[in-house]
């Protein structure tokens, strides 16, 4: 063990540890910061509730700088609300940033599904079957929060594939919003199946390196998380607002999805013209 002067200090030097120079200690805000949003975004904390910075600083051991810095830093990414002389509260889940969200989602994982179509190997393939296989024995066993997870890395294993790592990443920071009415949706079976479904049409697209089919795989996927609101904004009005923005999304779509509503619109318009 060494001791090294830097900047007039003496410490330890990292080299007689066998550590990189580049670590770097988490700051107690960015910890706060990022056990707050976890349980924001899965719904443990539910929109309207008042944080208290004084409880949370003693639950955490800390002071409450660190608190008051990660709240700041949720403002930010409108996942909480700061009323000066009234409260912090958690924000309510906006419909028009969710729209925002899944049009970059549309722009940046289309781009992603497309590359990884084009280059994925053997090995890649390889690895999102067996997301796929992951996801289908979580749904199977009812294990909500693992399901959550399994989406998440096939996702984010699509844009490693493709070689653009840093688009999930963009992503991620961008779909908080979406990911909260998500959670809500889970506990409905169908809905967990026809995600697992759209996944291995992707899967599909992937492994025949069929980038079109892909990508047509991929925006039929995305899709289908608009409509869901509607379902989730009658189950829980109070957890949601800018509904005046989207009216498009005040109309429920039927139980079965989208997909089963536009078969059944055709099944009728062939019925009336074989009436004429």
């Amino acid at each position: 063990m060494t001791l090294e002067r830097n900047n007039g200090r003496w410490g330890m030097g990292t080299e007689s540890f066998g550590l990189p120079q580049k670590v770097r200690a988490i700051p107690a805000s960015a910890r706060i910061h990022a056990l707050l949003r976890e349980q924001i975004i899965g719904m443990e904390i539910a929109p309207g509730t008042a944080l208290q910075e004084k409880q949370i600083a003693l639950s955490c051991g800390v002071s409450r700088t660190p608190v008051r810095e990660a709240i700041l830093k949720l403002a930010d990414e409108r996942l909480v609300d700061i009323f000066p002389q009234h409260g912090t509260f958690v924000s309510r889940i906006s419909v028009p940033a969710m729209r925002d969200a899944m049009v970059i989602r549309q722009a940046l994982e289309g781009a992603a599904v497309r590359g990884a179509a084009a280059i994925a190997d053997e090995a890649g393939i390889v690895r999102l079957q067996r997301l796929l296989a992951e996801q289908k024995a979580t749904h199977d066993a009812g294990h909500l929060a693992a399901f959550h997870a399994t989406d998440e890395a096939f996702h984010q294993a699509i844009a490693e594939i493709a070689g653009h790592p840093n688009l999930w990443r963009v992503v991620r920071q961008e779909k908080a919003q979406v990911d909260r009415c998500r959670i809500l949706s889970l506990p409905a079976a169908d809905r967990r199946l026809l995600v697992i479904a759209d996944h291995a049409a992707i899967v599909e697209g992937i492994a025949a390196h069929d980038p079109d089919a892909a990508e047509a795989a991929m925006r039929h996927h995305l899709g289908a998380v608009m409509p869901v609101v509607s379902l989730m904004v009658e189950r829980h009005p109070g957890y949601f607002e800018g509904l005046e923005a989207a009216p498009e999304i005040k109309a429920a779509p039927p139980a079965n999805g989208a997909k089963s509503a536009a078969k059944t619109t055709t099944k009728t318009k062939t019925s009336r013209e074989r009436k004429r």
